[in-house]
């Protein structure tokens, strides 16, 4: 008889497993990377150096995940159809360079205020920060070419580069006594960049023959989905930015909330690392059952990923709520400002924020981005509510949090519900005449 785990091996989406190895190295290497940093840097070091972890994290996963996961389900697709996948990741290789560049004139031309309102005015983070998004654009389009692909072997390979490099780097300036936030700032670009290069032989390696992708046909939903991302990421990330946002500019006890509230959130998020492990695997399986038309095949991914994230969620959370006072403090080096009912806000937050992803990501494999964004936009809406509301700062921030991603979580598992044909679907021996997933 199997054993539990071997049991969860089993109802893992196609390939995830492949990918798990690397998402371990990934997820440890956040937490060793602020652990060092907590120890090597002073305090409005720290603060500004866990300010471009969230902005990196927030707005470079906004701008860039939807490569990744356009792109991923453009290539599952097109293998579905038996059509190369070159020439959608030379497109999408331009548009994300594209997107790159507007980014950086962004940053170029606001540099001053950026520094001032983010980083205690140092503009030598808005370079490091600059640095950060040319590393996610170029590893976001490696990871979706392989995820569509289905070669996550090199996938997972690259995330464990990614993870051992921010690591081996950080552990380097540590001991080399280099007490500069931007040696650690620029670690963000040196490590994603150099992992992509995993990828590379396998891309290349795919010479099937097919049609050239229209610009229209590439961007014909990125848009909404770069718009749905962001508004996800302001949601997982509005703690730490609120509590910068809202309590008094660079004072000694609001850059140590500021990196308390930081690294807590980053305990708390510990199965957003695990659920990366599917979430290339999941977005591909259910963008092949869409194409295919097999709805059985979609719920049964979707209900087994929603069940394995949930478990990992309320499993890692536990821990995380009992310890998590004690060892922010011990494992990081923060300021001893948070107790176990601020863990239990963000680990409930974290909960219903992972489902919320499930479930876009869902809507967006059956190309039913709008439906996405309407999620994510009523859970900003709320967040904002709750950030504005009277209160303590960090419960707010806390308490927003939760608000947000509980909102977008029922809101899209509402749209997911009514989606759905009710009829019975095809059998997958009928694929050819089974209907597609509804996206209206």
């Amino acid at each position: 008889m199997k054993n539990p785990i071997a049991r969860l091996l089993g109802v893992l989406p196609p390939g995830a497993r492949l990918v798990v190895g690397g998402t371990v190295v990934l997820g440890a290497s956040a937490y060793v990377y602020m652990a060092l940093v907590g120890y090597s840097l002073s305090a409005v070091g720290k603060a500004n150096v866990s300010m471009l972890w969230v902005i990196v994290m927030s707005v470079g996963w906004g701008l860039f995940q939807p490569v990744e996961l356009e792109l991923t389900r453009l290539v599952a697709a097109r293998k579905v159809a038996g059509h190369g996948a070159l020439p959608a990741v030379r497109r999408m290789l331009l548009l994300a360079l594209a997107i790159l560049v507007a980014a950086c004139a962004v940053l170029a031309v606001a540099a001053r205020p950026i520094a001032d309102l983010l980083f205690s005015g140092d503009k030598a983070l808005v370079v490091a920060l600059a640095g950060g998004l040319a590393g996610l654009a170029v590893s976001s389009v490696a990871r979706g070419a392989l995820a569509g692909l289905g070669l996550f072997g090199p996938y997972g390979s690259q995330l464990a580069v990614d993870g051992g490099l921010r690591i081996g780097l950080a552990a380097v300036a540590a001991a080399a006594g280099l007490h500069s936030a931007l040696v650690f700032g620029l670690i963000l670009f040196v490590s994603p960049l150099a992992a992509s290069l995993i990828g590379l032989r396998g891309i290349l390696a795919d010479r099937t023959p097919g049609p050239e992708v229209s610009w229209k046909q590439l961007t014909g939903g990125l848009g909404l989905l770069i718009a749905s991302v962001m508004l996800s990421q302001l949601v997982v990330n509005a703690t730490v930015i609120c509590v910068r946002l809202l309590s008094p500019k660079h004072s000694e006890a609001s850059d140590a909330l500021v990196f308390a509230v930081s690294q807590a959130v980053v305990m708390a998020r510990a199965p957003l690392f695990a659920y990366s492990a599917l979430q290339a695997s999941m977005v591909s399986a259910l963008s092949g059952a869409a194409t295919a038309g097999d709805h059985a095949e979609f719920r049964k991914v979707l209900t087994r990923t929603t069940a394995i994230v949930a478990a990992m969620c309320i499993g890692g959370g536990l821990p995380v709520i009992v310890l998590g006072s004690m060892l922010n403090p011990l494992l990081f080096n923060a300021k001893d400002v948070l107790g176990p009912l601020d863990f239990t806000w963000l680990v409930l937050g974290t909960l219903c924020y992972v489902l919320a992803t499930v479930f876009g990501q869902a809507l967006m494999s059956s190309s039913q981005h709008r439906r996405q964004l309407v999620g994510w936009t009523a859970g900003s809406v709320a967040l904002v509510a709750v950030a504005l509301a009277p209160g303590a700062v960090g419960l707010r921030a806390e308490l927003a949090y939760l608000a947000g991603s509980l909102v977008s979580a029922v809101l899209m598992l509402w749209s997911l519900y009514h989606a759905f044909p009710s009829r019975p679907v095809a059998a997958p021996a009928d694929r050819s005449a089974a209907e597609p997933l509804r996206t209206s």
